[in-house]
């Protein structure tokens, strides 16, 4: 694993936001994984959490940063991830949004994040939103100057019971106002497995959870999507494997569809 270091970006181990993982890919995508870690600084006392708490999917999205780094690899992709628990601060999210720095998860309340004031949320953002931002956008600034256009693919896993209610969805195909590349990679995952796949769910624009695609994606008319696994899809390396492989051929299969169609605009 290639790791470099930018702005806002670190080695793993330093007090960076983000990290970039082969920075050199040879992919059309590039990767994004925001919910990647729940790592806590010890400052914040872990927001007064279990460690079963911390370590369930309200603090991170379990197995995304695996599936994430196996498709750099399958892909030749290069992977901007965040370092630390979307408790702190979700960098799927806004400054104005009121889940960027949430009091509840799901049914859990989250203590440390109950009475912050606007100058501590404010606070939060400068740590962990912005320099990620930053980042991210610079990454793909320089990405935009070669000769590949890049397409951006942001990775996410979803608990299988949600407010009590089992989840049938399987894998979730998101996208905001630009469908292009979930159409393509929807048909061809249709036509080659058995899973559940869904456009839109179990999340879509109107949850709030498209804010890469819409800021990184959309303003620079990049190809762009998101994908959602049912965590339990991700519990070993074997089912990860095997979940990377169905996405790298889907990924790759839409490239080459919208290249085609552009081809022939």
């Amino acid at each position: 694993m290639t790791v470099m270091s930018g702005i806002g970006m670190a080695i793993d181990g330093d007090s960076g936001v983000a990290s970039l993982v082969n920075p050199q890919g040879t992919s059309r995508a590039i990767l994004v994984c925001e919910h990647a870690s729940n790592l806590m600084p010890e400052r914040f006392g872990g927001l007064g959490l279990s460690k079963e708490q911390l370590t369930s999917h309200i603090a991170w999205d379990p197995g995304a940063l695996e599936l994430s780094l196996r498709l750099s690899s399958l892909l030749d992709a290069p992977l901007v991830h965040q370092r630390y628990s979307r408790l702190l601060y979700d960098c799927n999210r806004p400054p104005h949004a009121a889940d960027a720095v949430p009091r509840m998860s799901e049914i859990h309340e989250i203590p440390g994040n109950a009475d912050l004031d606007a100058e501590a949320l404010a606070a939060r953002a400068q740590a962990y939103y912005f320099p990620f931002r930053e980042a991210l956008s610079g990454f793909i600034d320089a990405r935009m100057a070669l000769p590949q256009v890049p397409v951006l693919v942001t990775v996410h896993s979803f608990t299988p019971v949600y407010f009590g209610k089992p989840r049938s969805v399987e894998i979730g195909i998101l996208h905001d106002a630009d469908p292009r590349m979930a159409l393509a990679m929807a048909d061809h995952l249709k036509a080659v497995c058995a899973h559940d796949i869904r456009l839109n769910e179990p999340y879509g624009p109107q949850d709030g959870v498209t804010h890469t695609l819409r800021e990184h994606a959309l303003p620079r008319a990049i190809a762009n999507v998101m994908i959602e696994i049912r965590n339990d899809l991700l519990a070993d390396a074997a089912s990860v494997n095997a979940i990377a492989v169905l996405l790298a051929d889907a990924i790759s299969a839409a490239n080459s569809r919208m290249e085609g169609e552009r081809q022939h605009v």
